[in-house]
C-alpha cells in the first residue's frame, strides 16, 4: 500500500490513477467511489491476514517455508490490522461528535 504526497495544486485523483474533477462527481458516484475503496482497503487487509495463515500452517506442518517469512507476514498482518481498527475508532469517535452538534 502506497502513501502518495497530498499536493493541493493538482487534480484530485483516485485510487487508480484516473484524474477526477470533485465537483463534477454526483453524491451517488462519491458514495460508490468510497464504498470501492473501502472495500479495496478490506479486502487487502484480509489478503494478508489470509497469507499469514497459510504460511504459518505450513510451518506448523513442517513444510518448506522459512521462519523468517511467517514472521514478517504475521507482522504486516498485524500492523494492517490494528491500522484498520485505529481508522476504525477514528471514525466512530468523528461520527459521535457530529451527532453531539447541535444544529
Amino acid at each position: 500500500m502506497a502513501i502518495n504526497q497530498v499536493n493541493l495544486s493538482i487534480p484530485l485523483q483516485n485510487v487508480n490513477g484516473n484524474r477526477v474533477i470533485s465537483n463534477q462527481q454526483t453524491p451517488f458516484e462519491a458514495q460508490k467511489s468510497f464504498a470501492n475503496t473501502l472495500k479495496e482497503a478490506i479486502d487487502k487487509v484480509n489478503d494478508y491476514q489470509v497469507q499469514s495463515d497459510e504460511l504459518t500452517n505450513k510451518l506448523i506442518h513442517g513444510e518448506n517455508v522459512e521462519l523468517h517469512d511467517v514472521m514478517i507476514a504475521a507482522q504486516k498482518a498485524s500492523i494492517t490490522l490494528n491500522a484498520t481498527v485505529e481508522i476504525r475508532n477514528k471514525v466512530i469517535e468523528a461520527y459521535q461528535e457530529v451527532m453531539r452538534m447541535t444544529v
